[in-house]
């Protein structure tokens, strides 16, 4: 495939046909259905195809890894895997499937986003409008922790405060806090303060006004220390003892799990479906052809999105972009994914008893022949 033709609106009927000759090709020389599976790839094909190695090469992550066998005089990828520097689409492609428009990160996390938003925008660019572009959101003053010795909290560094550390541990961490050599009664700066910046974390605004006060004032700094440990531990205490409560208990992390991956498939298989229409990985019992070329098949397609007022939609387009299908607003992704689903597995038949939650819908005939072919796609 050229660089012309990857823009080419004919692209995915092409990967449609490759596909199919493929397949016809291997099947009577390859292994037999009994002894092997075969499949088509998934997502991680659009999220491959459309990231360029330039920006992968420029992650935090991989450029930190490569500057340190630099130092050492060693490979420049030595040890690094190829998990590390496909760690970013790995991240992106989690963020994209849910259409996620804000992501809370601390600063250091913002390269991650950006990346998720190229990959939105290459793909968008090269099959339509799928993906929507997060943005990252980020609370100013906790954008990036100092740890103990006032550089960035990081175990790289050694420097962390485990979040569910004991109440004698968490002390110790504490008053090891780097401060300055002032003495009680001499004012303190706030600025660039670690001990300050960590309490400011966990605090509320009152609090944080108070203990700027109290540096002001020349508070010592061990008092200054047990005040952090006291706002920390109030805040932290009741976690620790739900994840010891949970550590205790595997089958119940094991049943919350299954539960969140039922609540992500409900809303991730009709999208992967509609990605895998975009990109031509299609169902090869449907499309037809001549000789050799490819015509193409446009199908409907199903689009969920979130308006201004919080709710969640999905609609029904046809082929040439026309409104079939119009839903009323949903409390939670997940209703409105179900709903979609089931149009796409019952067909015709499941619009009588979803009519309570269809705003619109276009000629009854068109929508149940739509509806029909869409059934026919792959899962």
């Amino acid at each position: 495939m050229t660089s012309d033709s990857r823009n080419s609106p004919h692209v995915p009927q092409m990967i449609t046909a490759l596909i199919n000759r493929l397949a016809t090709a291997l099947l009577p020389v390859g292994p037999t259905t009994t002894s092997c599976t075969w499949k088509v790839p998934g997502l991680s094909v659009g999220s491959t195809a459309t990231t360029g190695s330039g920006v992968l090469n420029r992650a935090h992550a991989y450029k930190a890894a490569t500057d340190k066998n630099h130092a050492a005089g060693h490979d420049t990828d030595a040890d690094v895997t190829a998990g590390l520097f496909m760690y970013p689409v790995l991240m992106g492609a989690d963020i994209l499937m849910f259409n996620a428009h804000q992501v809370p990160v601390g600063r250091d996390q913002v390269q991650h986003i950006e990346m998720a938003r190229d990959m939105a925008h290459s793909f968008n660019h090269r099959y339509g409008e799928h993906f929507v572009p997060p943005e990252a959101a980020i609370e100013d003053h906790v954008a990036t922790l100092p740890g103990l010795d006032g550089r960035k909290m990081s175990k790289s560094y050694d420097n962390t405060i485990p979040l569910f550390a004991s109440r004698a541990q968490l002390q110790k961490l504490i008053a090891g806090i780097v401060t300055d050599s002032r003495a009680p009664g001499e004012p303190k700066d706030t600025e660039g303060s670690a001990l300050f910046q960590i309490y400011q974390a966990f605090a509320s605004a009152e609090q944080t006004r108070s203990l700027r006060q109290a540096y002001a004032d020349g508070i010592s700094w061990a008092d200054a220390k047990q005040t952090l440990f006291e706002r920390i531990e109030h805040e932290i205490a009741p976690m620790r003892e739900t994840y010891q409560s949970l550590m205790a208990d595997p089958a119940r992390i094991e049943a919350i799990l299954k539960q969140g991956a039922a609540k992500a498939r409900a809303i991730a298989t009709p999208f992967m479906a509609e990605l895998r229409q975009a990109v031509g990985l299609r169902n090869l019992a449907i499309q037809t052809r001549a000789t050799d070329k490819v015509v193409k098949v446009a199908l409907p397609v199903f689009k969920q999105y979130r308006e201004s007022d919080g709710q969640f939609y999905f609609k029904l387009l046809d082929a040439k972009g026309q409104l079939l299908l119009q839903s009323t607003g949903f409390a939670s992704p997940r209703d409105a994914a179900q709903s979609m689903t089931r149009l796409q597995k019952e067909g015709p038949a499941a619009l009588q008893a979803l009519a309570s939650v269809l705003a619109s819908q276009a000629d009854p005939a068109a929508v149940s022949a739509a509806l029909a072919q869409f059934a026919q796609a792959p899962e």
